[in-house]
């Protein structure tokens, strides 16, 4: 079994928080593991965002396995999460499972740019409380033979589809980086290629496409 060496046990215990609220959405949850050199990419999707979120990872020194120098791999992130071990800085890397749609369509990895507009930290994590509080609100306030699953969803996709101060961002991309704990301290930055946009925190990055994008952009691997 391959196992990795993390570069040190805040490292371990920060994959470990990250695998925890992952799988907090869905105990099935698989990740896509990418390594090369001293990086450690970890992708994984809850289903109730609907965005891709990537986590990276330091390691203790470059992934080698014999002649491979590099490690693409699609596992349970529950197998993963129970081979971390903080105390040593390891995780041991669980055999492959079949991967969901969304694990073959990654973001690019490069030709990444700046994209202006995007509010002060403090500001988006009000617009989330502030949006939470608004769903909480609209559906409490429902007759209760109004209050259906399809009305709950429309209500929600009416909020969270919401854009962030003009600049494309759906809400639910900010909503699903506070939830997973990146939406901390105060160095956030929005990112654009191709078709995708990026929300890149200190602690992880959400991404997703944005709204009648098409096919462009789309690194399939």
């Amino acid at each position: 079994m391959t196992v990795l060496h993390l570069a040190d046990e805040g490292e371990a215990a920060d994959l470990a928080a990250f695998l925890s609220r992952l799988l907090r959405y869905d105990r099935a949850a698989a990740v896509r593991l990418q390594a090369a050199g001293t990086a450690l990419a970890v992708f994984g999707r809850p289903p109730s965002f609907e965005v891709l979120t990537i986590r990276a990872v330091r390691l203790a020194k470059p992934y080698e396995k014999g002649l491979d120098v590099t490690l693409d791999v699609t596992v349970s992130a529950g197998e993963l999460l129970e081979s971390v071990d903080e105390s040593a800085a390891t995780a041991a890397v669980p055999g492959a499972v079949t991967g969901p749609p969304w694990a073959g369509v990654l973001p690019p990895r490069g030709g990444w740019r700046a994209e202006p507009g995007l509010p002060a930290p403090e500001r988006l994590r009000e617009l989330v409380a502030a949006s939470v509080a608004e769903f909480r609100s609209r559906t409490e306030g429902l007759e209760p033979q109004a209050r259906t699953r399809a009305e709950l969803d429309r209500i929600g996709r009416e909020i969270w589809s919401r854009t962030v101060a003009g600049t494309g961002l759906p809400v639910r991309a900010v909503h699903a980086a506070q939830s997973l704990g990146f939406l901390r301290g105060a160095e956030q930055g929005l990112f654009s290629s191709g078709s995708w946009l990026r929300l890149r925190t200190p602690y992880g990055s959400v991404a997703v496409r944005r709204a009648g994008a098409g096919a462009l952009g789309l690194s399939v691997r």
